[in-house]
């Protein structure tokens, strides 16, 4: 059985609020069926990963929001340091590396919100 709007993109803000070169937290459902994402911003350009380590599952940020290492380079698992491509979420370094985050399909639409255009499921 298909979900009532499966297919129709689902709104997760505004591209401007996220500021350039950050990134934003969202929780998709609830309890046991909920599923946290991430958003990174460059440019005009969105990322989407689960907010889920490849190394103990942990969420990458300890502070809501902060998912980027110090000089903005990288997405950083902030429980063992990790470090993640923001532009396909390969971790280049730390205990997973060699592994990935998953993938979420986020993209702009015309009227600047950020957009979640697939499913988000944990792996």
């Amino acid at each position: 059985m298909t979900e009532p709007g499966a297919g129709v993109p689902r709104v997760l803000c505004r591209l401007d609020e996220i500021e350039d070169g950050e990134g934003r937290g969202f929780t998709l459902g609830e309890g046991i069926d909920a599923t946290d994402l991430l958003v990174v911003r460059q440019g005009k350009k969105v990322y989407g990963y689960v907010n889920s380590c490849p190394h103990a599952g942990t969420p990458l940020d300890w502070v809501p929001d902060r998912f980027l290492n110090a000089d903005g380079s990288r997405l950083m698992c902030h429980t063992h340091g990790a470090l993640f491509r923001i532009e396909d979420g390969f971790c280049t370094a730390g205990p997973c590396a060699g592994d990935s985050l998953t993938p979420v399909a986020v993209a702009v639409d015309p009227g600047g919100r950020v957009v979640l255009t697939g499913p988000a499921e944990a792996g």
